[in-house]
């Protein structure tokens, strides 16, 4: 039985985008929310990032904060990946006070060769979890995309 039946991200770039590209890439299902007109900072006009990710939804408004409170909210789990840390972002502070706030198990890691403690993690939840996969925007951490998708990719091989 595997861990992960999906994964749900708000779609921004950098951390967000990697999870859905790379579960894309091992036929695993996404969903999520993205803000009102499907916002992103490389995706500004509607209907923004949904013209690629038409799984999401949009929240009722364009406030970003909506869309990681409900990503935490409608998920299982939560991991952060933040490989520049995770104060360098006000989003990655946020999605952790919700997992605290929302009582979800998170999980916050920097680097790729955190993939022992990330599937020793995995494994204390229960399987067939929605993973909601945070992080740092590209403008934020250059190397958000590369890592998170190494991560993920390590991860979902092994689901």
């Amino acid at each position: 039985m595997s861990k992960i039946a999906k994964i749900c991200s708000g779609g921004q770039s950098g951390s967000d985008r990697a999870a859905l590209d790379e579960a894309r890439a091992n036929s695993v299902t996404i969903c999520g929310w993205c803000p009102k007109y499907g916002w992103a900072e490389d995706y500004p006009e509607a209907p923004g990032l949904l013209i690629d990710y038409p799984e999401l939804r949009e929240t009722p408004n364009s406030e970003v904060e909506q869309r990681t409170e409900w990503n935490v909210r409608d998920s299982d789990a939560t991991i952060i990946i933040a490989p520049c840390g995770i104060h360098t972002s006000r989003g990655t502070v946020f999605t952790e006070r919700m997992a605290q706030e929302y009582g979800r198990p998170y999980l916050i890691v920097s680097d790729p060769d955190e993939i022992t403690k990330i599937q020793d993690w995995l494994e204390s939840l229960p399987s067939e979890i929605t993973l909601n996969v945070a992080g740092s925007r590209k403008s934020e951490c250059e190397a958000a995309y590369e890592v998170t998708r190494l991560i993920m990719r390590t991860l979902l091989s092994k689901n």
